[in-house]
This record gives C-alpha cells, sequence and structure tokens, in this order.
C-alpha cells in the first residue's frame, strides 16, 4: 500500500486498484446467499429439494450459494426466488 492510502476511504484505495467492482459484487452476492440459506432454514428446505423445485442440479446450486462465487445469473436467481416462494426486487442507488 502507498503511503498517500493512509487517511483514504477504503473505496477510495479500491478504486486505485481497479477492484471495487469486484469486491462489490462479491458484497452483494454474499448476501443473497445469506438471504437464500435464511429463507432455506426457515423453511427447513434441504439443498437437494431446492435443487429439484429449481429444476437444477445441486451443483449447480452449489455454485449459486458459493458466496466467492460472484457470477450469477438473473435467470437462477428468480428461480431460486420463486422456489423459495420469494420474489427480487433489484434497484440502482445513487453513489
Amino acid at each position: 500500500m502507498k503511503l498517500h492510502n493512509i487517511g483514504s476511504s477504503f473505496d477510495a484505495f479500491l478504486i486505485e486498484e481497479g477492484a471495487l467492482e469486484d469486491a462489490t459484487a462479491v458484497a452483494i452476492k454474499r448476501v443473497i446467499v445469506k438471504q437464500i440459506a435464511q429463507a432455506m432454514k426457515k423453511q427447513k428446505m434441504s439443498k437437494t429439494s431446492l435443487a429439484e423445485k429449481m429444476h437444477t442440479s445441486r451443483a449447480s446450486l452449489n455454485r449459486l450459494l458459493d458466496e466467492n462465487d460472484a457470477s450469477l445469473t438473473l435467470t437462477t436467481l428468480a428461480s431460486a426466488a420463486a422456489a423459495l416462494g420469494k420474489k427480487i426486487k433489484i434497484e440502482l442507488v445513487p453513489t
């Protein structure tokens, strides 16, 4: 880390390092995974049963639930939400 980063914001550091978008994507994915896991726990739903309701494999579901894998399609997310009786709400907010 360069000395001029001391005292600056973490976002500024990530921007300088070219990592802000990746860090943001991973953070969003972690929130989504936590919400899916909470819904599964509340409904006492196993990974296998959720995968069946989504008409996908357990391996695909494991990729969806991998917090560090930021790749996620809206189709997969919509399928998981529907299988849990949920809807998706996505919005853009000012920075």
